[in-house]
C-alpha cells in the first residue's frame, strides 16, 4: 500500500486527536505530538508516525500514565532530577527545558536525568531541542532487555541508543547523531515483519541464538550489538548514563514497552554544555569543519541531504497502515 501525505498542520491536528482518543491528558498529547512531528520532518520516519502507535496502544493499555503530574527537583546547581509518574519522557523534559538551558549558561553544563517514564521516543529529539538554544546536547536512554552481548547469549541491554547534537550556526541545520548500540533499531525489525521483507544478516538472532534474516523470528529473539563487543561496550556505557544515573531500572529488569500493562518507567540522561566560552567562535569553527568534511564526501548527519531552510509546506508521509491506525483513534476521540 502506498503511503500516505499530510500537511503538517494536517498531521499534526490528525495526531493530537488521535492522542485524545487513546486517554492522554493534554499536556501529555502536545509533548509526544511535537516530538513526533519533529522525528517526521528530521529524523529516521520509522521513530515519527510508526512509532507514535505503540504510544498510542500504550496509553489505552495502561502503559503510560495518561495524566501524570512529573515533579522536578534541583539537588545541585546544575542538575536536574525528574520523576516523570509514568507519563510520556518528553513532558518532563518539557517541564525541566527551560532550567536546564539556563543552568548550561551559568555553569557552562548541565545535567537531567530522568526516571519513570514510557520509552524516549526518538533521542535526536532531546538534543536537537538544545542545539536550537546553541547548545551542545548528549543523551542515553534504556529501555526493555532486546539486544545480547554476544550470539548465543541471553538478552541484557535494550538497544541503547545515543545521540549527539552540535549547533552549526544560523546558516545551517544542527550535527545530530542518533543511533542505537544495536545494529539497528527495534522499530526497523518492526517494521520489516509488518511489509514481508527480509532483514540482513546480523542484525538479529531467533529464539534460539542463530542468525536469522527474518524479522518475525527476530521479534521473538533479540538483537546483536554493532561491532561486537565494542558495540556491547557502547550499550552498557548507555546503561549506565541512563539507568545507573537516573536511578531507573536496568533493562533486564524493564518490562517490555509493546505489550502487557505495567508501565517501562525507564531513565533518560541528557547533557547540555555551552560550545565554549562566549565569544570564541567555536560554533562557527566546527561549521567550517563540517563543509570540509562534505567537501571530502563524508556524510554528516543531520545536514546531508537536509532541506535547509526547513519548508513549512512540505509534506509529511506515513504508511497506509500506520494512518489507518492513528485515524482509528482520533475516531474514538470523537465518537
Amino acid at each position: 500500500m502506498a503511503d500516505v501525505e499530510l500537511g503538517q498542520q494536517e498531521a499534526e491536528e490528525l495526531a493530537l486527536r488521535a492522542c485524545r482518543g487513546a486517554g492522554a491528558n493534554e499536556e501529555s498529547a502536545r509533548a509526544l505530538v511535537d516530538a513526533t512531528l519533529s522525528a517526521a520532518r528530521f529524523g529516521p520516519a520509522t521513530l515519527g508516525f510508526p512509532h507514535m502507535v505503540d504510544y498510542l496502544n500504550s496509553f489505552r493499555e495502561g502503559r503510560i500514565n495518561c495524566s501524570p503530574a512529573p515533579t522536578l527537583m534541583r539537588p545541585l546547581p546544575a542538575m536536574l532530577v525528574c520523576d516523570a509518574d509514568g507519563g510520556v519522557a518528553q513532558l518532563g523534559f518539557d517541564l525541566a527545558f527551560d532550567d536546564i538551558v539556563g543552568a548550561a549558561r551559568k555553569a557552562g553544563i548541565a545535567i537531567f536525568t530522568q526516571t519513570n517514564s514510557y520509552t524516549a521516543g526518538e533521542l535526536g529529539y532531546y538534543v536537537r531541542r538544545l542545539t536550537a538554544e546553541g547548545l551542545v546536547g548528549l543523551a542515553a536512554t534504556n529501555a526493555n532487555a532486546m539486544v545480547v552481548s554476544k550470539p548465543g547469549g541471553p538478552a541484557v541491554y535494550s538497544t541503547n541508543p545515543l545521540a549527539f547534537g552540535f549547533p552549526l550556526g544560523e546558516a545551517s541545520p544542527p550535527m545530530v547523531i542518533d543511533q542505537a548500540s544495536s545494529s539497528t533499531a527495534f522499530i526497523n525489525i518492526v517494521a520489516a515483519a509488518a511489509e514481508g521483507r527480509s532483514i540482513p544478516r546480523g542484525w538479529a538472532v531467533d529464539e534460539n541464538g542463530a542468525d536469522t534474516e527474518d524479522p518475525e523470528k527476530a521479534v521473538g529473539g533479540a538483537l546483536l550489538p554493532f561491532g561486537g563487543r565494542k558495540g556491547g561496550n557502547v550499550a552498557l556505557l548507555v546503561e549506565m548514563l541512563s539507568a545507573g544515573l537516573s536511578g531507573g531500572p536496568w533493562s533486564l529488569d524493564t518490562p517490555d514497552f509493546r505489550s502487557g500493562s505495567t508501565r517501562p518507567a525507564v531513565g533518560l540522561t541528557v547533557l547540555a554544555m555551552m560550545p565554549g566560552a562566549p565569544g570564541e567562535g567555536h560554533i562557527a569553527r566546527a561549521h567550517e569543519q563540517t563543509r570540509r568534511l562534505a567537501g571530502l564526501d563524508v556524510f554528516i548527519p543531520g545536514v546531508s541531504d537536509m532541506e535547509f531552510p526547513p519548508s513549512p509546506s512540505k509534506r509529511l508521509a506515513m504508511p497506509a497502515s500506520v494512518h489507518e491506525a492513528v485515524r482509528a483513534f482520533a475516531a474514538a476521540g470523537s465518537a
